[in-house]
């Protein structure tokens, strides 16, 4: 019991080990490729579901899973030095709408083609525009 007491006395003061010192390690981005796939595979589960029901508050958590994948697109293309921002650039206008149709709130009618129409866009483009 006293030693443990010790122990804790001592990382309260300072007692930092080489570890605890360094700073964690920034995530990777995954390559443009892996982004683009996952990104067209959340798209292409939304086609397959039921799609986005009349109801109000039904499709935030689909518009939530394309989204995501999307914003790790995002960090893959400003990663991607070898194509360069210009390449990216339409792509970058459809991840713009569909950041803003999010910013709208939960699930109103109005950011649904924002988002989702967006997405299917940037899907679109991606087949059009490949980087390999």
């Amino acid at each position: 019991m006293l030693l443990a007491a010790a122990v804790m006395g001592m990382n309260a003061c300072g007692g930092e080990t080489e570890a605890q010192k360094q700073p964690a390690a920034k995530p990777k981005a995954p390559s443009v490729s892996e982004a683009t796939k996952t990104f067209q595979n959340a798209v292409d589960e939304f086609d397959t579901s039921d799609g986005c029901p009349e109801a109000a508050g039904e499709c935030w958590d689909k518009m939530q899973a394309v989204v995501k994948p999307a914003r790790a697109l995002r960090k893959a293309m400003n990663a991607d030095k070898a194509t360069g921002p210009e390449f990216w650039r339409e792509a970058y206008v459809l991840l713009d709408k569909m950041q803003d149709g999010m910013d709208v709130g939960e699930d109103a009618f109005t950011n649904r083609p924002a988002v989702l129409g967006s997405a299917h866009d940037l899907s679109d483009w991606l087949d059009e525009h490949p980087t390999q």
